[in-house]
């Protein structure tokens, strides 16, 4: 099953479809990159997910799967090697609540203070995600990685904190990591990126930089 034909929809500067090409890479599998335009969503993406109509979608033995977290497990199932999520249940299910919550709570409220927010509100949704991110802070103590000694599942659900984060903090005038009161975060995020694997498979810092801005202008023009 593993040996079957697997493609990549996805759009470059999207970072839940950079934490599976990552797990795909870690894992040494082969597959066919599609690069989607999603101001123009191609025929074969809304065949695929005609649900959301969103990347990214892998697509394994002609059938797609959709949804980041769920493809990360799926290839966690199926590629054996280089195991992504912890083996025990209750780990692997800690795993799981912090990967919804940082999903729903720290990359959406980023998002969304950068997008539809300035001011009070601004300042508010950026003290939401700070206080989540203390939490979190707490998950990662004493650890080189959230998965040990490895990158695992949630260091790749998480991998846009040091990537995407900086560039959303400098579009919008904010900060949202407090590296003085998250400084275990911030080193995770410096032995995350110096990775072999997700060094050389980062997006173009000026192209995250100027998509930013572009959706930051539509959002404020609406």
């Amino acid at each position: 099953m593993g040996s079957q034909e697997v493609q990549l929809l996805n759009f470059l500067l999207s970072p839940v479809g950079r934490r599976v090409e990552w797990a795909l890479k870690l894992k040494g599998v082969d597959f066919e990159y599609v690069e989607e335009d999603i101001f123009n969503k191609s025929n074969l993406l809304l065949e695929m997910n005609p649900v959301h109509k969103k990347v990214p979608v892998l697509v394994h033995g002609h059938k797609p799967i959709a949804e980041s977290l769920i493809i990360l497990e799926y290839i966690d199932e199926i590629w054996k090697q280089y195991p992504l999520l912890p083996l025990h249940p209750y780990e692997r299910a800690h795993a799981r609540f912090w990967a919804n919550l940082a999903d729903e709570k720290l990359a959406l409220g980023s998002w969304v203070a950068l997008m539809r927010s300035s001011g009070d509100e601004q300042e508010k949704r950026v003290k939401e995600v700070r206080e989540v991110m203390e939490k979190l802070e707490e998950e990662i103590l004493g650890k080189k990685f959230f998965g040990g000694d490895n990158i695992g599942y949630l260091d790749l659900v998480l991998g846009w904190i040091p990537c995407w984060l900086p560039v959303w903090e400098e579009v919008g005038s904010m900060q949202v990591l407090d590296t003085n009161k998250c400084p275990a975060i911030s080193a995770w995020g410096t032995n995350f990126l110096s990775h072999p694997v997700i060094k050389d498979c980062l997006p173009p810092r000026d192209k995250l930089v100027a998509y930013a801005h572009r959706r930051r202008e539509q959002y404020f023009s609406i």
